[in-house]
């Protein structure tokens, strides 16, 4: 049976709370990089939301172009339309918008 000393059990106590301090140190001198990390991960996820969004905007602009570009009947409706263009002998009725009661 080995018998230790008091100053034996200190000096293990000892390094054991150099090794602890020195955890605990380094965890604090890397949060400041881990938190920044998590706002640039959140960044991340709302640009991709941003870019998806967008993607859908740019499909749509892009059927509407063609259609514009390649489809007569799409120019006519969209001159009766907005232009409040009408063929011949067509008599056109413009209605004004409904007022909004509280």
């Amino acid at each position: 049976m080995k018998v230790t000393s008091i100053w034996d059990l200190l000096t293990k106590c000892v390094l054991f709370l150099l090794f602890v301090a020195a955890g605990v140190g380094i965890f604090f001198w890397y949060l400041p990089l881990i938190q920044q990390n998590q706002r640039m991960r959140k960044e991340i996820a709302v640009l991709e939301t941003e870019i998806r969004s967008e993607e859908r905007l740019k499909k749509t602009l892009k059927t509407q172009t063609d259609s514009v570009l390649n489809d007569p009947r799409t120019v006519e409706r969209l001159a009766r339309e907005r232009l409040v263009y009408a063929r011949t002998n067509e008599t056109i009725f413009v209605f004004d918008p409904p007022k909004q009661t509280r």
